[in-house]
């Protein structure tokens, strides 16, 4: 059995090291944050007054129409909705330039396991699964049967331990697998066609939250305090 200090110190880190990694699980991880920008709106403005311009709408338009102009506009053989384009467009991209401040239409902010929880929701199981896996069931994992080797004779330990230092040649696979989520949600942040000088309609922003930083601090130090409990192992 370990002996009594080097039992507490590496329980201890254990404790840190779980500490570290709770909030990494259930604090934001990264926040996503789209606004409609004038640019994009002033674009896309005259398709949308084109496509509010029905049938129905024109009838209505006529309808409110002095008889002697609209007469003259059928005698003529004026189209009501091209003049109406030709003569509003302009104005109406060049106001929405100008007076239209930035509208926020989407936000999303995801922890860990809110991801997880999400993914199950929209039938996304195997990344769900595989996030689960490594970043909560494989380091809880590994940090409960640490603490039981402290209470076992040398040799059970040691096996134990040897077992830990297997599944710790995985310690990556957690960090690869938030990043894989992390790049996914940043990959919303651009919505403009690659070589298209266009403005996007909706401008994304991505910035890392809490979670982010405790869930790689808890990284940091669990791969340190692993070397920590090897020495302890290997001189008792």
């Amino acid at each position: 059995m370990t002996s009594p200090p080097n039992r507490t110190r590496v329980l201890v880190l254990l404790v840190a090291s779980i500490a570290l990694l709770l909030p990494g699980l259930f604090l934001p991880v990264l926040t996503i944050r789209g606004v409609l920008t004038r640019e994009g709106v002033a674009q896309v403005a005259p398709t949308m007054l084109e496509k509010g311009l029905s049938d129905e709408t024109i009838n209505v338009l006529k309808s409110m129409m002095n008889p002697t102009i609209l007469g003259f506009l059928n005698a003529t053989g004026g189209d009501l909705r091209k003049i109406i384009l030709e003569k509003l467009t302009p104005q109406i991209t060049a106001a929405l330039q100008k007076s239209v401040d930035e509208v926020e239409v989407y936000q999303q902010t995801r922890s860990i396991i809110g991801s997880v929880r999400r993914l199950y929701e929209v039938g996304s199981p195997t990344p769900a699964t595989l996030i689960l896996l490594f970043s909560v069931i494989v380091p809880f994992g590994k940090a409960a049967l640490v603490a039981w080797a402290m209470f076992m004779d040398p040799s059970r330990r040691q096996r134990t331990l040897n077992f830990v230092e297997a599944i710790a040649k995985w310690s990556m696979a957690d960090v690869f697998v938030v990043a894989l989520f992390i790049a996914y949600l940043a990959a919303m942040a651009s919505t403009t066609t690659p070589g298209s000088g266009a403005a996007p309609l909706v401008a994304f922003t991505a910035h890392f939250g809490p979670g982010f930083y405790w869930f790689a601090a808890y990284c940091i130090f669990s791969l340190a305090s692993q070397q920590f409990t090897a020495r302890v192992a290997t001189r008792e």
